[in-house]
């Protein structure tokens, strides 16, 4: 394996300092919102971005290196080198082709560790899989939320806006097509308006997904948003998120709100990015925000 490139940024870390915090960062405002909360709290942060999402001119503040996806041996070396033991995986990234990795030596290696149910299944049985070749390794993979604590939304209506008995008949519906679409390990979200399902996720990501289902809008009250953690999928990585670019995105699509899975006791649920700003986009457009908890609104 060759030599990490050299870190790039300042390196504050003295002797008495914290541990080091490991995130591995793939596009989006989350990686660096979870930077700046460790910041505030006096840990010291190395990242490694991942090429071709993250964004370097954004890290300039934060010692950082760059790795593209296969090149894993780069990556862990990076944060070895940087004294990260515990690591955060947060921010968008597609997944690629597993023929069009370019996987290094040591990407190779673990890839067969992986194994072939994993690599071939949905994310959640890819990341579960990743996080735990991740500890074998020697790190200790932490969820977004376990360092940022305000990514977390509580139970109800955050904005202006309130669903209506119409509304709430679209998100029952949208909680039932989640939780089916979560047990297949498909996807997190749906689009219903009227009781018609308009559109599903899958791998193409919400704010595709959105842009799927304008033209296929109804006259009337616009549709509704769902998204839901998938029932056993990994607490640590891809919790479902929205910001706000999902506001802007579920404007454009025409419709009327988004209902969330909230957090509940021993319960993680959506990550909600710039809170303040996503709430005051939602106001500002007239759209409502709602924190479900699923289990009373399909028996209310």
């Amino acid at each position: 394996m060759s030599l990490p490139p050299p870190v790039r940024g300042p390196v504050t870390q003295t002797s008495d300092a914290p541990p080091t915090l490991g995130i591995i960062a793939g596009g989006g405002v989350m990686p660096l919102r979870v930077a700046d909360a460790a910041r505030r709290a006096g840990r010291p942060v190395f990242a490694v971005l991942l090429s071709g999402f993250a964004d370097p001119a954004e890290w300039q503040d934060y010692p950082h290196g760059v790795a593209r996806l296969g090149e894993v041996g780069t990556a862990l070396g990076l944060l070895r080198q940087a004294g990260a033991r515990d690591l955060v995986l947060a921010g968008r990234v597609k997944r690629p082709s597993i023929l069009s990795l370019r996987l290094d030596a040591e990407g190779a290696r673990l890839l067969a560790r992986i194994g072939r149910k994993a690599l071939f299944g949905g994310d959640d049985a890819l990341l579960t899989a990743v996080v735990t070749v991740l500890r074998e390794q020697g790190f200790n993979p932490v969820g977004a939320q376990e360092v940022f604590h305000q990514l977390l939304i509580e139970e109800g209506v955050a904005t202006r806006a309130r669903p209506d008995e119409e509304a709430l008949a679209d998100i029952r519906r949208g909680v039932s097509v989640c939780w089916h679409l979560g047990h297949a390990d498909t996807g997190q979200g749906c689009v219903v308006q009227q009781g018609l399902v308009l559109a599903v996720e899958a791998i193409e990501g919400t704010d595709a997904m959105l842009a799927r289902s304008g033209p296929l809008h109804r006259e009337g009250p616009g549709g509704v948003l769902v998204k839901l953690v998938k029932p056993s999928q990994s607490k640590l990585v891809d919790l479902p998120v929205i910001g706000p670019d999902t506001i802007r995105a579920a404007v454009a699509a025409g419709l009327r709100g988004i209902a969330v899975e909230a957090r509940r006791d021993g319960h993680y649920g959506t990550i909600v990015v710039d809170r303040d700003t996503t709430i005051s986009e939602a106001d500002a457009a007239g759209l409502f925000l709602v924190a479900i908890n699923v289990h009373t609104t399909l028996n209310p």
